[in-house]
């Protein structure tokens, strides 16, 4: 039973934000921990620049960029005064056979950004929302192409791609799947995590061979059933996980070879993340379809896409009957939403005007070294790195491996600072503008709140 001091804490919390307990009660959140999280509940009510403020009035560094979504930092008065305006003048238009400026004009900057060959944009209003849209496509081109037995995905073991049936089909994230039952067809090759690569700082040298396990799956499935291969370029949900060098190329070889399309879960990578536009220009591997969401709005408003090669979108065009037919019965009512390419198009001009992705090159380095400096620290059993992302595999408690990630996230949050826990990784995205004492202060917290865990 929670003691007398702290449900005076709650209630002062609540009462602090308005908030009633029925109120509190009648959220299902998600990816939660509905009951631990209502005795006891942590409750963010403004932001601004690296800081959230929570009910108690105390500063919280953001040590996600939210949920890796919010890299050029909070309450940017760019895309404040963007929204703001896009409000006035148009908050919504529909979707399906009319349009409005503003999804034109974003679209192009987007592929501008692009590798040359990714030159039309598909919007959603998520990345799991993408992801489906990217399957149904790759699909759907497939049958365009007169090759319908192509209905097959191959995802990868530790993969995430959303929540939808489809996402969690091709993911490989075991709780993520176990609840609801049969998905679609998808089969998975092995993770990139080898023992060897352990503490491994960027892109480990050893494991570009396991991409040559798809040739393995190929020989059980046939390639003439298989639609596409999906990967995320650095696995991020899952604890952060960058390929090793030659495996994204390798792959892509696969895939010419096989007539598969390959298709990059960039809804992480994307706008900034790695210190490129793209995992695609980062690692120099181009893939037939590309999601995107997350850093896209700087977190403001939801959005997500799908950037197509450009044969891939003429397929559909040429095959898609008289002119006033639909080519592809896909879409959602907030495709495009003018809120949402309002944000992304002062989301751009952010990372463009103040030079955020040279930034987190520059920066990247600096990350590294004193991310790594918690190696043999006590419990922790693996650190990886990536551009401004980083992942912390903690030594299981008996019979409960998810449990110390959490303990140290809460002495974490605690002592001020956000960090992601889940399985037994914390992770972390730092935001595009750190400063080095920020990375400094994280880390040694996250040092401190190791100790004082059993």
């Amino acid at each position: 039973m929670p003691s007398n001091d702290s449900l005076k804490q709650k209630e002062q919390r609540m009462a602090n934000c308005d908030l009633t307990q029925s109120q509190l009660d009648a959220h299902w959140m998600p990816f939660s921990s509905n009951r631990e999280f209502k005795k006891d509940p942590r409750l963010l009510v403004s932001a601004e620049g690296h800081y959230y403020t929570d009910a108690d009035g105390r500063k919280i560094f953001d040590g996600l960029s939210g949920l890796w979504n919010c890299g050029a930092g909070h309450a940017r008065p760019e895309i404040v005064e963007a929204v703001s305006q896009q409000v006035k003048q148009l908050d919504y238009a529909p979707a399906f056979q009319y349009g409005h400026p503003k999804s034109f004009q974003l679209a192009e900057r987007i592929t501008d950004l692009m590798p040359d060959e990714l030159s039309r944009v598909f919007f959603t209003g998520s990345g799991s929302e993408a992801v489906e849209t990217a399957l149904k496509m790759a699909r759907a081109y497939w049958r365009k192409k007169g090759q319908g037995t192509k209905t097959r995905f191959i995802g990868r073991a530790k993969g995430y791609h959303g929540v939808n049936f489809g996402g969690i089909s091709v993911g490989g994230i075991g709780p993520n799947r176990v609840l609801y039952g049969q998905g679609i067809d998808a089969v998975h090759l092995p993770h990139t995590m080898l023992p060897d690569n352990k503490f491994v700082q960027g892109m480990p040298d050893d494991g570009a061979h396991l991409a040559d396990y798809l040739e393995e799956l190929l020989a059980v499935s046939d390639a003439s059933n298989v639609a596409g291969v999906i990967v995320e370029p650095m696995a991020g949900s899952i604890g952060v996980i960058p390929p090793p060098k030659g495996y994204l190329k390798r792959l892509r070889e696969l895939c010419d070879k096989h007539n598969l399309l390959l298709i990059f879960d960039e809804v992480i990578t994307g706008f900034g993340r790695m210190g490129s536009y793209s995992g695609a220009e980062e690692f120099g591997v181009t893939p037939d379809l590309m999601i995107v969401a997350k850093q896209i709005t700087n977190g403001v408003v939801p959005m997500g896409g799908v950037i197509a090669k450009q044969e891939i979108y003429d397929t559909f065009m040429d095959n898609g009957g008289n002119d006033y037919m639909i080519e592809l019965p896909h879409g959602y009512t907030y495709s495009a939403h003018p809120l949402a390419c309002a944000a992304g198009l002062a989301s751009l001009d952010i990372l463009e005007k103040d030079q955020l992705i040279p930034r987190v090159k520059q920066m990247s380095p600096k990350f590294e070294e004193i991310l790594h400096s918690l190696k043999g620290s006590r419990h922790i059993t693996d650190i990886r790195n990536y551009g401004l992302a980083g992942g912390i595999t903690l030594e299981s408690a008996p019979g409960e491996p998810a449990l110390r990630p959490y303990q140290v996230a809460m002495k974490c949050w605690e002592k001020g600072f956000y960090v992601r826990y889940g399985g037994d990784t914390l992770q972390l995205g730092m935001p595009f503008t750190v400063e080095t004492d920020e990375i400094d202060s994280v880390i040694n917290a996250i040092g401190e709140s190791l100790n004082e865990v059993d």
